[in-house]
């Protein structure tokens, strides 16, 4: 039976007989629906890589197209960030079993749009932002899916199960950062990848270089994740559970009735973000308009959603919203942001960072003006080392929360946010030295080893910080509050690539970085004042 109506974790009895098997086969379930939901919408940071060595320039000059490629990730992640949003009141809206099919079912659309318009260079520019655009569902996914298992499991595992989904379903990102590369050696369904495309420059693997002339079919990169939806949605649908207790899914409708409803907050949350990316697309000189905008695309999607929603949700939002009146999701807003959204920005953007301040050498003309648009056949492969620094902040994820369950999230949390400031500051030291350099190259292996210890500082942060949030709410608010701060955190997808984009274009891609470790420093002393110091209000939770 697909519906829990009885559910007390907390219950050592219950949770020893029943609940803990049943708690487990949903939660092997979520991880890899979670991890195609990351690749879906963090493929742009690959694919884009790509479209460069291929020569989609969309007729425009270099310093413009490398301003444009930036662009799509940043799109998926701001589209992604407002939409989870909507996400975080999925599971008390439509239960955990509906939410999961639906959403996981709802990622083969930009997938399968992809696989189609990636065979063909001469594809417009604005397809590929709306693909960006719907790649966004995939990070939305994020904050209901956390929801939902908190709810599974007790206080006492929640650091391991939160850390495990969130962590192995992070492994999406260094998932379709190998898988991708891998895949577009060939054509992966046969006539229907379209015709194999040559490089114009060098590419790779995690296996090898691979030269220029080489042929590739950038379908690939589409194509894939259908091998995992289809049976991942079947499985969703068949086999986990929707808990129908009044503290999780009271009153559950029908599927299609849940489906309405997730699909008009979703059509919200879609509304929101456009106009936001309008504005900030249409005004993309004024490099200050994203701060205005983005706190008004929050909240605008936060009040429409009650505004404009039958009343039988507002009154269920009503309930779900007074986590706002809690100064204490204010402050884990602002430390998540550091940890998980540093993780997903700089997911989104290590690869065409690496692409542009290694793989080009930077040359003073006789005119005395610095270009950027020689190649350089020495610097490193994009694909052989992209994937590592999401990789082990994915894998250190669960031992983040392991850790934080054995001596406090906060404690964790603040050695964390010390590491990832010096860390920023020195990434940002290096990136500044190779693109003032002929011979970048010289640059990229203390470059790579600071953004390694800056991802596995992040994946830290972020078991920590779940730690800290299942302790400092109860169980009616936990589930709300960890898919509402992962939303606000996602931005971090949309604002590094575009930081790190602007500060490249301006010739000084370390204002990026510094910029970061500021932030970083702020969030160590929030930190500490509130739930470190001797006036703490909450002790180390």
């Amino acid at each position: 039976m697909s519906n829990l109506e009885k559910w007390d974790v907390e219950d050592q009895g219950f949770w020893e007989s029943k609940g803990k098997s049943i708690a487990t086969r949903n939660l092997w379930i979520s991880i890899p629906s979670l991890l195609c939901g990351f690749a879906v919408w963090l493929m742009w940071g690959i694919i884009t890589v790509q479209m460069k060595n291929l020569g989609f320039d969309f007729g425009k000059s270099p310093e413009e197209a490398m301003g444009m490629l930036f662009m799509l990730p940043a799109i998926a992640g701001l589209t992604g960030a407002t939409l989870r949003i909507p996400s975080t009141f999925f599971i008390r809206l439509a239960g955990g079993r509906n939410t999961i099919f639906f959403t996981t079912a709802l990622l083969m659309i930009p997938a399968l749009g992809a696989a189609f318009a990636l065979q063909d260079p001469s594809t417009p520019f604005w397809k590929f932002q709306i693909l960006a655009f719907l790649s966004g569902i995939g990070g939305g996914n994020f904050a209901s899916s956390m929801s939902n298992i908190s709810f599974f499991y007790p206080k006492k595992v929640q650091g391991y199960a939160l850390g495990m989904n969130a962590g192995l379903g992070n492994f999406g990102v260094t998932t379709m950062q190998i898988l991708i590369p891998l895949c577009m050696t060939f054509a992966i369904v046969g006539p229907l990848s379209g015709d194999a495309m040559e490089l114009a420059s060098t590419s790779g693997t995690i296996f090898k270089r691979i030269p220029a002339g080489s042929d590739t079919w950038l379908s690939s990169a589409g194509w894939v994740w259908m091998f995992w939806l289809i049976p991942l949605a079947i499985l969703g649908w068949t086999k986990m559970n929707n808990i129908t207790t009044d503290a999780v899914t009271p009153n559950i409708k029908s599927p299609l009735v849940c489906f309405g409803r997730m699909t008009w907050l979703l059509l919200i949350g879609f509304l929101t973000a456009g106009i936001g990316l309008y504005f900030i697309i249409t005004y993309i000189k004024l490099t200050w308009v994203k701060w205005i905008v983005l706190p008004c695309v929050i909240a605008a999607t936060v009040f429409l959603m009650k505004a404009l929603s039958p009343s039988e949700i507002k009154g269920n939002l009503d309930r779900q919203y007074k986590i706002f009146d809690n100064k204490h999701t204010w402050l884990m807003t602002i430390i998540y942001t550091m940890t998980f959204g540093s993780f997903i920005g700089f997911s989104a953007a290590v690869g065409l960072a690496i692409k542009f301040i290694f793989g080009f050498k930077h040359i003073i003309g006789a005119d005395g003006i610095m270009t950027h648009t020689t190649a350089n056949p020495d610097g490193p492969a994009t694909f052989m080392f992209v994937w590592v620094g999401a990789f082990v902040g994915a894998l250190i994820r669960p031992i983040g929360g392991m850790i934080a369950d054995k001596v406090g999230g906060a404690i964790v949390t603040q050695w964390v946010a010390v590491v990832m400031t010096l860390s920023a500051i020195g990434v940002g030291y290096y990136s500044s030295l190779a693109y003032q350099s002929a011979t970048p190259e010289e640059f990229f292996m203390p470059f790579f080893v600071l953004i390694v210890v800056l991802f596995a500082a992040t994946g830290v942060g972020n078991g920590s910080t779940f730690r800290t949030i299942s302790m400092v709410f109860n169980s009616e608010q936990a589930g709300p509050v960890l898919g509402w701060t992962s939303a606000v955190a996602a931005y971090g997808a949309f604002l590094i690539p575009k930081l790190i984009g602007e500060q490249m274009k301006a010739t000084t891609p370390e204002i990026a970085m510094y910029g970061l470790a500021a932030f970083y420093a702020v969030c160590a002393v929030l930190n500490y004042w509130y739930y470190l110091g001797p006036k703490a209000e909450i002790k180390n939770p």
